[in-house]
Protein backbone atom coordinates (compact mmCIF):
# COMPACT_ATOMS: atom_id res chain seq x y z
CA UNK A 1 0.00 0.00 0.00
CA UNK A 2 1.42 3.38 -0.99
CA UNK A 3 1.87 6.17 1.52
CA UNK A 4 -1.06 8.12 0.07
CA UNK A 5 -3.42 5.13 0.19
CA UNK A 6 -2.32 4.35 3.74
CA UNK A 7 -3.14 7.91 4.83
CA UNK A 8 -6.56 7.74 3.16
CA UNK A 9 -7.38 4.38 4.74
CA UNK A 10 -6.23 5.67 8.11
CA UNK A 11 -8.57 8.64 7.66
CA UNK A 12 -11.44 6.27 6.76
CA UNK A 13 -10.93 4.50 10.07
CA UNK A 14 -12.06 7.58 11.98
CA UNK A 15 -15.54 7.23 10.43
CA UNK A 16 -15.51 3.49 11.25
CA UNK A 17 -14.32 4.08 14.82
CA UNK A 18 -16.63 6.98 15.69
CA UNK A 19 -19.91 5.86 14.08
CA UNK A 20 -21.02 3.67 17.06
CA UNK A 21 -21.53 6.78 19.19
CA UNK A 22 -24.36 7.78 16.85
CA UNK A 23 -25.63 4.26 16.16
CA UNK A 24 -25.34 2.65 19.60
CA UNK A 25 -25.24 5.49 22.10
CA UNK A 26 -27.52 8.11 20.58
CA UNK A 27 -30.08 6.11 18.62
CA UNK A 28 -30.56 2.38 19.15
CA UNK A 29 -29.27 1.30 22.58
CA UNK A 30 -28.19 3.84 25.19
CA UNK A 31 -30.77 6.51 24.30
CA UNK A 32 -33.74 4.14 24.80
CA UNK A 33 -32.09 2.64 27.93
CA UNK A 34 -31.61 6.14 29.39
CA UNK A 35 -35.29 6.91 28.78
CA UNK A 36 -36.31 3.64 30.48
CA UNK A 37 -34.08 4.30 33.50
CA UNK A 38 -35.31 7.90 33.73
CA UNK A 39 -38.96 6.80 33.71
CA UNK A 40 -38.23 4.34 36.53
CA UNK A 41 -36.44 7.08 38.48
CA UNK A 42 -39.31 9.56 38.13
CA UNK A 43 -42.10 7.04 38.84
CA UNK A 44 -40.26 5.91 41.97
CA UNK A 45 -40.27 9.57 43.01
CA UNK A 46 -44.07 9.67 42.79
CA UNK A 47 -44.85 10.74 39.19
CA UNK A 48 -47.47 8.93 37.15
CA UNK A 49 -46.11 7.10 34.13
CA UNK A 50 -47.25 9.66 31.53
CA UNK A 51 -45.61 12.53 33.41
CA UNK A 52 -42.49 10.45 33.98
CA UNK A 53 -42.22 9.70 30.27
CA UNK A 54 -42.54 13.38 29.43
CA UNK A 55 -39.91 14.29 32.05
CA UNK A 56 -37.54 11.63 30.72
CA UNK A 57 -37.90 12.92 27.17
CA UNK A 58 -37.42 16.52 28.32
CA UNK A 59 -34.28 15.63 30.31
CA UNK A 60 -32.75 13.83 27.32
CA UNK A 61 -33.70 16.73 25.05
CA UNK A 62 -32.12 19.29 27.38
CA UNK A 63 -28.94 17.24 27.51
CA UNK A 64 -28.72 17.15 23.72
CA UNK A 65 -29.58 20.85 23.49
CA UNK A 66 -26.85 21.89 25.94
CA UNK A 67 -24.29 19.73 24.13
CA UNK A 68 -25.35 21.24 20.80
CA UNK A 69 -25.05 24.80 22.11
CA UNK A 70 -21.53 24.15 23.45
CA UNK A 71 -20.51 22.62 20.11
CA UNK A 72 -22.01 25.51 18.13
CA UNK A 73 -20.36 28.19 20.26
CA UNK A 74 -16.91 26.62 20.63
CA UNK A 75 -16.40 24.90 17.26
CA UNK A 76 -15.42 27.95 15.15
CA UNK A 77 -13.21 29.36 17.93
CA UNK A 78 -11.35 26.09 18.52
CA UNK A 79 -10.92 25.69 14.76
CA UNK A 80 -9.36 29.14 14.53
CA UNK A 81 -7.03 28.42 17.48
CA UNK A 82 -5.95 25.14 15.86
CA UNK A 83 -5.28 26.78 12.50
CA UNK A 84 -3.26 29.49 14.24
CA UNK A 85 -1.08 26.91 15.98
CA UNK A 86 -0.70 24.81 12.83
CA UNK A 87 -1.59 21.67 14.78
CA UNK A 88 -4.65 19.45 14.47
CA UNK A 89 -3.64 15.95 15.56
CA UNK A 90 -3.09 17.01 19.18
CA UNK A 91 -6.70 18.21 19.27
CA UNK A 92 -7.93 14.93 17.82
CA UNK A 93 -6.06 13.08 20.59
CA UNK A 94 -7.67 15.30 23.23
CA UNK A 95 -11.21 14.97 21.93
CA UNK A 96 -10.73 11.23 21.42
CA UNK A 97 -10.00 11.06 25.13
CA UNK A 98 -13.31 12.80 25.84
CA UNK A 99 -15.11 10.34 23.52
CA UNK A 100 -13.64 7.26 25.23
CA UNK A 101 -14.13 8.54 28.78
CA UNK A 102 -17.67 9.75 28.18
CA UNK A 103 -18.75 6.50 26.51
CA UNK A 104 -17.14 4.30 29.17
CA UNK A 105 -18.69 6.11 32.14
CA UNK A 106 -22.34 5.65 31.12
CA UNK A 107 -21.91 2.06 32.36
CA UNK A 108 -22.71 3.42 35.83
CA UNK A 109 -26.34 4.28 34.98
CA UNK A 110 -28.39 1.61 36.79
CA UNK A 111 -31.84 0.42 35.66
CA UNK A 112 -33.50 2.14 38.65
CA UNK A 113 -32.15 5.50 37.47
CA UNK A 114 -29.30 5.75 39.97
CA UNK A 115 -26.62 7.97 38.48
CA UNK A 116 -29.09 9.44 35.96
CA UNK A 117 -27.74 12.99 35.84
CA UNK A 118 -24.11 11.94 35.95
CA UNK A 119 -24.74 9.54 33.06
CA UNK A 120 -26.29 12.36 31.04
CA UNK A 121 -23.25 14.53 31.77
CA UNK A 122 -20.82 11.79 30.68
CA UNK A 123 -22.88 11.10 27.56
CA UNK A 124 -22.67 14.80 26.68
CA UNK A 125 -18.90 14.82 27.20
CA UNK A 126 -18.51 11.88 24.83
CA UNK A 127 -20.84 13.46 22.26
CA UNK A 128 -18.90 16.73 22.34
CA UNK A 129 -15.67 14.76 21.96
CA UNK A 130 -17.06 12.97 18.89
CA UNK A 131 -18.32 16.16 17.24
CA UNK A 132 -15.09 18.10 17.80
CA UNK A 133 -12.89 15.20 16.72
CA UNK A 134 -14.99 15.05 13.52
CA UNK A 135 -14.38 18.74 12.83
CA UNK A 136 -10.60 18.37 13.12
CA UNK A 137 -10.56 15.12 11.14
CA UNK A 138 -12.62 16.67 8.31
CA UNK A 139 -10.12 19.54 8.22
CA UNK A 140 -7.42 17.03 7.21
CA UNK A 141 -9.27 16.19 3.97
CA UNK A 142 -7.57 18.71 1.66
CA UNK A 143 -4.18 17.14 2.39
CA UNK A 144 -5.33 13.60 1.60
CA UNK A 145 -5.92 13.65 -2.13
CA UNK A 146 -6.52 15.77 -5.22
CA UNK A 147 -9.50 18.02 -5.90
CA UNK A 148 -10.80 15.52 -8.49
CA UNK A 149 -10.78 12.59 -6.03
CA UNK A 150 -12.14 14.45 -3.01
CA UNK A 151 -15.74 13.34 -3.57
CA UNK A 152 -14.79 9.69 -3.92
CA UNK A 153 -12.75 9.82 -0.70
CA UNK A 154 -15.54 11.54 1.25
CA UNK A 155 -18.18 9.07 0.01
CA UNK A 156 -15.98 6.07 0.76
CA UNK A 157 -15.38 7.39 4.28
CA UNK A 158 -19.09 7.71 4.99
CA UNK A 159 -19.79 4.25 3.52
CA UNK A 160 -17.03 2.70 5.64
CA UNK A 161 -18.42 4.45 8.71
CA UNK A 162 -21.95 3.18 8.09
CA UNK A 163 -20.58 -0.35 7.71
CA UNK A 164 -18.85 0.00 11.06
CA UNK A 165 -22.09 1.19 12.62
CA UNK A 166 -24.03 -1.80 11.25
CA UNK A 167 -21.43 -4.33 12.43
CA UNK A 168 -21.17 -2.75 15.89
CA UNK A 169 -24.98 -2.80 16.22
CA UNK A 170 -25.14 -6.47 15.24
CA UNK A 171 -22.38 -7.25 17.76
CA UNK A 172 -24.15 -5.68 20.72
CA UNK A 173 -27.61 -6.98 19.78
CA UNK A 174 -26.39 -10.57 19.46
CA UNK A 175 -23.83 -10.66 22.28
CA UNK A 176 -24.69 -8.03 24.88
CA UNK A 177 -28.11 -6.36 24.90
CA UNK A 178 -30.64 -8.48 26.78
CA UNK A 179 -34.42 -8.55 26.49
CA UNK A 180 -35.62 -7.35 29.94
CA UNK A 181 -38.35 -10.04 29.96
CA UNK A 182 -36.23 -13.06 28.95
CA UNK A 183 -32.69 -11.99 29.87
CA UNK A 184 -31.54 -13.22 26.46
CA UNK A 185 -29.93 -11.45 23.52
CA UNK A 186 -31.29 -11.33 19.97
CA UNK A 187 -29.90 -14.81 19.22
CA UNK A 188 -31.25 -16.33 22.44
CA UNK A 189 -28.10 -16.46 24.57
CA UNK A 190 -27.26 -14.86 27.90
CA UNK A 191 -25.08 -11.74 27.66
CA UNK A 192 -21.45 -12.75 27.18
CA UNK A 193 -18.63 -12.31 29.72
CA UNK A 194 -20.93 -13.32 32.57
CA UNK A 195 -22.79 -10.00 32.52
CA UNK A 196 -25.84 -9.95 34.80
CA UNK A 197 -28.99 -9.71 32.69
CA UNK A 198 -31.13 -8.88 35.74
CA UNK A 199 -29.07 -5.71 36.29
CA UNK A 200 -29.13 -5.05 32.52
CA UNK A 201 -25.35 -5.17 32.47
CA UNK A 202 -25.45 -6.33 28.85
CA UNK A 203 -27.23 -3.13 27.82
CA UNK A 204 -25.07 -0.95 30.07
CA UNK A 205 -21.96 -2.53 28.52
CA UNK A 206 -22.72 -0.67 25.28
CA UNK A 207 -20.79 2.26 26.78
CA UNK A 208 -17.50 0.41 27.41
CA UNK A 209 -18.00 -1.46 24.11
CA UNK A 210 -18.27 1.86 22.23
CA UNK A 211 -15.20 3.21 24.03
CA UNK A 212 -13.10 0.11 23.28
CA UNK A 213 -14.29 0.00 19.65
CA UNK A 214 -13.14 3.59 19.17
CA UNK A 215 -9.81 3.09 20.93
CA UNK A 216 -9.04 -0.05 18.89
CA UNK A 217 -10.02 1.25 15.45
CA UNK A 218 -8.40 4.66 15.88
CA UNK A 219 -5.01 2.91 15.94
CA UNK A 220 -4.75 2.88 12.09
CA UNK A 221 -5.75 6.54 12.04
CA UNK A 222 -3.02 7.62 14.42
CA UNK A 223 -0.44 5.33 12.81
CA UNK A 224 -1.09 6.24 9.18
CA UNK A 225 -2.43 9.80 9.10
CA UNK A 226 0.13 12.58 9.27
CA UNK A 227 -0.43 16.32 9.13
CA UNK A 228 1.16 18.29 6.34
CA UNK A 229 3.90 20.54 7.78
CA UNK A 230 2.53 24.01 8.54
CA UNK A 231 4.00 27.18 10.00
CA UNK A 232 3.33 27.23 13.71
CA UNK A 233 2.62 30.31 15.79
CA UNK A 234 1.85 30.76 19.44
CA UNK A 235 -1.75 29.96 20.28
CA UNK A 236 -3.73 33.06 21.24
CA UNK A 237 -7.41 33.01 22.10
CA UNK A 238 -7.78 36.81 21.62
CA UNK A 239 -6.04 36.48 18.25
CA UNK A 240 -8.28 33.55 17.33
CA UNK A 241 -11.34 35.62 18.27
CA UNK A 242 -10.17 38.46 16.04
CA UNK A 243 -9.62 36.02 13.13
CA UNK A 244 -13.05 34.51 13.70
CA UNK A 245 -14.77 37.90 13.73
CA UNK A 246 -12.92 38.80 10.52
CA UNK A 247 -14.12 35.56 8.93
CA UNK A 248 -17.73 36.16 9.97
CA UNK A 249 -17.63 39.72 8.61
CA UNK A 250 -16.25 38.45 5.31
CA UNK A 251 -19.09 35.98 4.74
CA UNK A 252 -21.43 38.38 2.87
CA UNK A 253 -18.57 39.05 0.44
CA UNK A 254 -17.88 35.32 -0.01
CA UNK A 255 -21.29 34.76 -1.52
CA UNK A 256 -20.83 31.14 -2.50
CA UNK A 257 -19.71 30.11 1.01
CA UNK A 258 -22.46 32.24 2.56
CA UNK A 259 -25.10 30.60 0.37
CA UNK A 260 -23.73 27.12 1.04
CA UNK A 261 -23.72 27.58 4.83
CA UNK A 262 -27.31 28.86 4.66
CA UNK A 263 -28.39 26.05 2.36
CA UNK A 264 -26.75 23.28 4.39
CA UNK A 265 -28.14 24.78 7.59
CA UNK A 266 -31.66 24.33 6.23
CA UNK A 267 -31.37 20.92 4.59
CA UNK A 268 -29.27 19.40 7.39
CA UNK A 269 -31.85 20.63 9.91
CA UNK A 270 -34.63 19.06 7.80
CA UNK A 271 -32.66 15.82 7.49
CA UNK A 272 -32.15 15.63 11.27
CA UNK A 273 -35.86 16.29 11.70
CA UNK A 274 -36.63 13.44 9.31
CA UNK A 275 -34.31 11.11 11.25
CA UNK A 276 -35.93 12.11 14.51
CA UNK A 277 -39.55 11.83 13.43
CA UNK A 278 -39.32 8.47 11.63
CA UNK A 279 -39.78 6.26 14.67
CA UNK A 280 -42.59 8.37 16.13
CA UNK A 281 -44.37 8.38 12.76
CA UNK A 282 -44.05 4.61 12.35
CA UNK A 283 -45.32 3.95 15.86
CA UNK A 284 -48.17 6.46 15.76
CA UNK A 285 -49.41 6.16 12.16
CA UNK A 286 -48.52 2.57 11.30
CA UNK A 287 -48.46 0.98 14.76
CA UNK A 288 -45.05 -0.62 14.25
CA UNK A 289 -43.35 -2.78 16.86
CA UNK A 290 -39.80 -2.35 18.18
CA UNK A 291 -38.70 -5.30 16.01
CA UNK A 292 -40.06 -3.64 12.87
CA UNK A 293 -38.28 -0.41 13.83
CA UNK A 294 -35.03 -2.35 14.25
CA UNK A 295 -35.37 -3.79 10.74
CA UNK A 296 -36.21 -0.28 9.48
CA UNK A 297 -32.99 1.05 11.05
CA UNK A 298 -30.84 -1.66 9.49
CA UNK A 299 -32.45 -1.10 6.07
CA UNK A 300 -31.69 2.62 6.34
CA UNK A 301 -28.08 2.06 7.41
CA UNK A 302 -27.40 -0.47 4.64
CA UNK A 303 -28.93 1.87 2.07
CA UNK A 304 -26.83 4.77 3.40
CA UNK A 305 -23.65 2.70 3.15
CA UNK A 306 -24.23 1.67 -0.48
CA UNK A 307 -25.53 5.10 -1.52
CA UNK A 308 -22.58 6.92 0.08
CA UNK A 309 -20.16 4.72 -1.86
CA UNK A 310 -22.01 5.27 -5.15
CA UNK A 311 -22.55 8.93 -4.38
CA UNK A 312 -18.82 9.40 -3.87
CA UNK A 313 -18.22 8.16 -7.40
CA UNK A 314 -20.92 10.45 -8.76
CA UNK A 315 -19.37 13.31 -6.78
CA UNK A 316 -15.94 12.64 -8.32
CA UNK A 317 -17.46 12.63 -11.81
CA UNK A 318 -20.07 15.41 -11.66
CA UNK A 319 -19.03 17.42 -8.59
CA UNK A 320 -20.73 17.67 -5.18
CA UNK A 321 -23.32 20.35 -6.02
CA UNK A 322 -25.49 18.33 -8.47
CA UNK A 323 -25.12 15.27 -6.25
CA UNK A 324 -26.49 17.18 -3.24
CA UNK A 325 -29.34 18.59 -5.35
CA UNK A 326 -30.23 15.07 -6.48
CA UNK A 327 -30.27 13.81 -2.90
CA UNK A 328 -32.53 16.70 -1.85
CA UNK A 329 -35.00 15.75 -4.59
CA UNK A 330 -35.06 12.21 -3.14
CA UNK A 331 -35.67 13.55 0.39
CA UNK A 332 -38.47 15.86 -0.79
CA UNK A 333 -40.18 12.87 -2.45
CA UNK A 334 -39.77 10.94 0.83
CA UNK A 335 -41.60 13.69 2.73
CA UNK A 336 -44.37 13.78 0.12
CA UNK A 337 -44.79 10.00 0.50
CA UNK A 338 -45.02 10.34 4.29
CA UNK A 339 -47.65 13.08 4.06
CA UNK A 340 -49.76 10.99 1.67
CA UNK A 341 -49.52 7.59 3.40
CA UNK A 342 -51.49 6.27 6.36
CA UNK A 343 -52.55 2.83 7.56
CA UNK A 344 -55.92 3.16 5.78
CA UNK A 345 -55.23 5.34 2.71
CA UNK A 346 -52.65 6.26 0.09
CA UNK A 347 -53.02 9.85 -1.18
CA UNK A 348 -56.75 9.78 -0.53
CA UNK A 349 -57.35 6.31 -1.98
CA UNK A 350 -58.75 3.94 0.63
CA UNK A 351 -56.76 0.76 1.23
CA UNK A 352 -58.19 -2.66 2.13
CA UNK A 353 -58.07 -3.44 5.85
CA UNK A 354 -54.77 -5.11 6.71
CA UNK A 355 -53.07 -3.89 3.51
CA UNK A 356 -49.28 -4.36 3.55
CA UNK A 357 -48.76 -1.39 1.20
CA UNK A 358 -48.12 1.19 3.98
CA UNK A 359 -45.49 -1.09 5.57
CA UNK A 360 -43.78 -1.77 2.24
CA UNK A 361 -43.77 1.94 1.41
CA UNK A 362 -42.29 2.83 4.80
CA UNK A 363 -39.45 0.33 4.38
CA UNK A 364 -38.86 1.99 0.99
CA UNK A 365 -38.92 5.36 2.76
CA UNK A 366 -36.28 4.07 5.20
CA UNK A 367 -34.04 3.04 2.31
CA UNK A 368 -34.53 6.41 0.59
CA UNK A 369 -33.85 8.38 3.79
CA UNK A 370 -30.65 6.41 4.29
CA UNK A 371 -29.61 6.89 0.66
CA UNK A 372 -30.50 10.58 0.42
CA UNK A 373 -29.04 11.42 3.82
CA UNK A 374 -25.80 9.50 3.25
CA UNK A 375 -25.21 11.07 -0.16
CA UNK A 376 -26.05 14.59 1.06
CA UNK A 377 -23.72 14.41 4.06
CA UNK A 378 -20.78 12.96 2.12
CA UNK A 379 -21.09 15.42 -0.78
CA UNK A 380 -21.61 18.35 1.62
CA UNK A 381 -18.29 17.54 3.25
CA UNK A 382 -16.63 17.71 -0.17
CA UNK A 383 -18.28 21.01 -1.08
CA UNK A 384 -17.18 22.46 2.27
CA UNK A 385 -13.58 21.51 1.45
CA UNK A 386 -13.94 23.42 -1.82
CA UNK A 387 -14.78 26.53 0.21
CA UNK A 388 -11.83 26.36 2.60
CA UNK A 389 -8.76 28.57 2.49
CA UNK A 390 -5.49 26.57 2.65
CA UNK A 391 -4.18 26.62 6.19
CA UNK A 392 -7.56 27.59 7.67
CA UNK A 393 -9.54 24.39 7.08
CA UNK A 394 -10.35 23.71 10.75
CA UNK A 395 -11.80 27.20 11.18
CA UNK A 396 -14.03 26.60 8.16
CA UNK A 397 -15.27 23.22 9.41
CA UNK A 398 -15.90 24.78 12.80
CA UNK A 399 -18.12 27.31 11.04
CA UNK A 400 -19.78 24.42 9.21
CA UNK A 401 -20.49 22.76 12.57
CA UNK A 402 -21.91 26.04 13.88
CA UNK A 403 -24.25 26.35 10.89
CA UNK A 404 -25.43 22.79 11.53
CA UNK A 405 -26.31 23.53 15.17
CA UNK A 406 -27.44 27.17 15.10
CA UNK A 407 -30.96 26.47 13.80
CA UNK A 408 -31.37 22.86 14.91
CA UNK A 409 -34.63 23.85 16.64
CA UNK A 410 -36.45 24.85 13.42
CA UNK A 411 -37.39 21.37 12.14
CA UNK A 412 -38.69 19.96 15.46
CA UNK A 413 -40.51 23.22 16.25
CA UNK A 414 -42.26 23.46 12.88
CA UNK A 415 -43.15 19.75 12.96
CA UNK A 416 -44.64 20.19 16.44
CA UNK A 417 -46.65 23.28 15.45
CA UNK A 418 -47.92 21.73 12.19
CA UNK A 419 -48.94 18.56 14.04
CA UNK A 420 -50.73 20.49 16.80
CA UNK A 421 -52.58 22.78 14.38
CA UNK A 422 -53.62 20.01 11.98
CA UNK A 423 -54.11 17.21 14.48
CA UNK A 424 -52.34 14.94 11.97
CA UNK A 425 -48.91 13.34 12.22
CA UNK A 426 -48.83 13.15 8.42
CA UNK A 427 -49.42 16.88 7.91
CA UNK A 428 -46.83 17.50 10.61
CA UNK A 429 -44.15 16.29 8.16
CA UNK A 430 -45.02 18.99 5.60
CA UNK A 431 -42.68 21.73 6.99
CA UNK A 432 -39.71 19.53 6.15
CA UNK A 433 -40.66 19.81 2.46
CA UNK A 434 -40.38 23.60 2.77
CA UNK A 435 -36.96 23.37 4.48
CA UNK A 436 -35.59 21.01 1.82
CA UNK A 437 -36.94 23.21 -1.01
CA UNK A 438 -35.44 26.36 0.53
CA UNK A 439 -32.12 24.56 1.03
CA UNK A 440 -32.12 23.45 -2.61
CA UNK A 441 -32.98 27.00 -3.73
CA UNK A 442 -30.00 28.49 -1.86
CA UNK A 443 -27.74 25.72 -3.16
CA UNK A 444 -28.38 26.95 -6.72
CA UNK A 445 -26.39 30.10 -5.79
CA UNK A 446 -23.33 28.08 -4.73
CA UNK A 447 -20.32 27.84 -7.07
CA UNK A 448 -19.79 24.17 -8.10
CA UNK A 449 -16.10 24.40 -7.21
CA UNK A 450 -16.47 26.80 -4.31
CA UNK A 451 -13.56 29.18 -3.76
CA UNK A 452 -10.97 26.86 -5.29
CA UNK A 453 -9.70 26.80 -8.84
CA UNK A 454 -9.92 23.40 -10.50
Amino acid sequence: MTGEKRRIWGWYFFDWASQPYSTLMLTFVFGPYFAQAAVTHFTTGGMDRAAAGASAQSLWGWGLTLSGVLIAVLAPLLGTVADQSGRRMVWIWAFSGMYVLGAWMVWHLLPDGSGLYMALMWFGIGLIGMEFATIFTNALMPDLTSHAEMGRVSGNGFAFGYLGGIISLLCVLTLLVENPQTGRTLIGIAPVLGLDAAAQEGTRAVGPFTALWYALFMIPFFLWVREAPRPRTRMSVPGALRDLVTLLRSLPKRRSLFAFLGSSMLYRDALNGLYGVGGVYAAGVLGWSVTQMGVFGIVGALSAMVASWLGGRADARFGPKPVILGSLVILILVCVLLVGTSRSAFFGTALPEGSALPDILFYLVGALIGAGGGIAQAASRTLMVYHTIPGRETEAFGLYALSGKATAFIAPLTITLATMLSGSQQIGIAPLIVLFVLGAGLLVLVKPNGDRAV
